[in-house]
């Protein structure tokens, strides 16, 4: 069975400028559901993850001062949120829905969190609207319990992976791979054990050819044992911080291979939402629920 971490996302009010990009988090499980893509019993709401956890990725001082509102002015408006008590606990709840999502997918051949792909977030530091970095902590997890040998980032959301690239920066054991829009945000790009820079206006065409290539090239050179894949659909042409030129079907087989792909070679994978920011919240969700769609399709 697909099982999909899903964490209430409005846990309290946030201002109106921030609510747009965080309604595709209730709006996608009701999507799935609706169409029988999945039931009620493929969702699980994961607890809070342990503070061992968090400081296993993180730096303690930076913790200590997230989980006691400390972060000052400019630290705040690094992260994009209004920093408060139920932010910071929703945000170890979707932590520990990739890790347990992880497990699942040890058991399955694959599981998916509704949130994550918080990919932004640095040892010491959040930016982008992510503040702890699950993908990071779900792999150091699988890790350090001798679960997994070698992780492998794949990283498609159309910003680059930054803060991956440097939690990782020193773990043989964690490949990052991350393809982006060499133009976009961060301005100042971490360095991934391979980065895929791609200019503005990139088609469907050129994108899933390069991407063909790295992935069999990854497989062959890295030989992972456990595959995070951060599934942003900020890709897309209508999105408004995205400037890459795919359409949702492009979308839709990029999300094909990298599935297909672990499920010919019996590697397992978490998938993680990332990114998405069209105009047109349906333009989001449909891209997000066929990677959903896909995971039912090719796995079950």
């Amino acid at each position: 069975m697909l099982k999909i971490a899903w964490t209430e996302i409005y846990a309290h009010p946030l201002p109106r400028n921030h609510r747009f990009p965080m309604e595709k988090y209730n709006l996608l499980p009701e999507q799935l559901l609706y169409e029988g893509t999945v039931k009620e019993d493929n969702f699980f709401e994961p607890e809070p993850l342990p503070e061992e956890k968090v400081i296993r990725t993180h730096d303690a001082d930076y913790w200590a001062k997230l989980k006691n509102l400390q972060l000052d002015r400019k630290e705040e408006r690094r992260t994009g949120f209004p920093l408060s008590q139920q932010l910071v606990e929703r945000e170890i709840t979707i932590m520990n829905g990739t890790l347990q999502a992880a497990l699942f997918a040890l058991q399955n051949g694959i599981a998916m969190n509704i949130a994550g792909g918080t990919h932004h977030a640095f040892t010491n530091r959040g930016e982008g609207f992510c503040l702890l970095n699950d993908i990071a902590i779900a792999a150091n997890h699988l890790l350090d319990e001798s679960l997994v040998k070698q992780v492998l980032v794949v990283d498609l959301d159309v910003h680059q992976g930054n803060g991956t690239a440097e939690i990782f920066q020193n773990e043989p054991r964690a490949f990052t791979f991350s393809m982006h829009g060499a133009s976009n945000y961060p301005m100042h790009k971490e360095k991934s054990d391979l980065d895929v820079p791609l200019p503005d206006g990139t088609t469907d065409d050129v994108y899933l050819g390069l991407l063909d290539q790295y992935l069999k090239s990854l497989l062959d050179n890295v030989e992972p044992d456990f595959i995070f894949f951060q599934s942003g659909v900020d890709v897309l042409a209508t999105d408004k911080l995205g400037r890459l030129g795919m359409t949702i079907e492009g979308c839709k087989e990029r999300d094909r291979m990298v599935l297909d792909l672990c499920k010919r070679n019996g590697i397992p994978l978490v998938a993680s939402m990332g990114g998405g920011y069209s105009q047109r919240i349906a333009h989001i969700v449909e891209a997000h629920a066929n990677t959903y769609r896909l995971a039912q399709e090719i796995y079950f």
